[in-house]
């Protein structure tokens, strides 16, 4: 068993400044190989997010909380929806699907890029609803007076 001193999550908001591009293009590819490996063995997820992501003081990541994960396959296995913290959720995850795939993992890795480049979380939904449609509607323009010349 390995000992890891941080979860991704601390790690970012203990921060300064946001990870280089190359430190996050390393951790996505240890995060996705890890998940590769998950779903090679059929088994979905199914709440990745910052705080499940352990890192070592060599910049190793592992995957953690198997809590939500399931295996899937054919016939595929009845589902909940109310699976995958909020911020992270998939938007057919949120629509209600009945079924679905290592898909909604994938989103939640997508997530997770963004909060790896900003230091917060991408999509801050209060609600369901509110969550709803800031994954579906487009972000309202700035104001001018943010834009850099």
């Amino acid at each position: 068993m390995d000992f890891l001193e941080h979860d991704l999550k601390t790690l970012l908001d203990d921060m300064r400044e946001p990870f280089l591009p190359s430190e996050i293009k390393t951790l996505l590819l240890q995060v996705v190989s890890g998940l590769d490996f998950l779903h090679a063995q059929w088994i979905m997820h199914r709440d990745l997010k910052a705080s499940n992501l352990l890192m070592n003081n060599r910049g190793e990541i592992k995957i953690a909380d198997f809590g939500m994960a399931r295996y899937y396959g054919d016939p595929p296995p009845k589902l909940t929806q109310l699976v995958v913290t909020l911020w992270y959720r998939s938007p057919e995850l949120l629509l209600g699907a009945e079924k679905y795939g290592t898909e909604i993992d994938m989103w939640s890795i997508g997530c997770i890029f963004g909060e790896l480049l900003t230091k917060e979380p991408l999509l801050q939904g209060k609600n369901e609803v509110d969550q709803v449609s800031k994954v579906l509607l487009p972000p309202s323009p700035s104001p001018p007076s943010l834009f850099l010349y």
